[in-house]
């Protein structure tokens, strides 16, 4: 089983930068590779939309409303990706999600796992 683990959410002022991190673990064996890693946010009474994604090799995706005020990244040695943040509006607020496709077998079609979430909130 691979877990993800989210960090780095918290307050923050309109105009005010805040990273996120996200490690992948697992048991031995468990993670051979992780093919992409993507940043999802859910706010309240909304559905989780895509806020970046970034492959294996550094092609990074982001959403228009996000371009140019996140950046997100990887360190493949150490299974983890971030999401560099700025200039952050107050509607910026809600649940930040990790995502990775995580391969165990070379032959195997990579399984997707969701992180628990970190909370972001934007004060006005």
């Amino acid at each position: 089983q691979v877990q993800l683990v989210e960090s780095g959410g918290g307050l923050v002022q309109p105009g005010g930068s805040l990273s996120l991190s996200c490690a992948a673990s697992g048991n031995p064996g468990s993670i051979r590779s992780i093919t992409v890693m993507r940043w999802y946010r859910q706010a309240p009474g909304k559905q989780r939309e895509l806020v970046a994604s970034i492959t294996r090799g550094g092609n990074t995706n982001y959403a228009d409303s996000m371009k140019g005020r996140v950046t997100i990244s990887r360190d493949n040695a150490k299974n983890m990706q971030y999401l560099q943040m700025n200039s952050l509006k107050p509607e910026d607020t809600a649940v930040y999600y990790c995502y990775a496709e995580v391969q165990r077998l070379s032959w195997v079609s990579p399984t997707g796992y969701w992180g628990q979430g970190t909370q972001v909130t934007g004060s006005s």
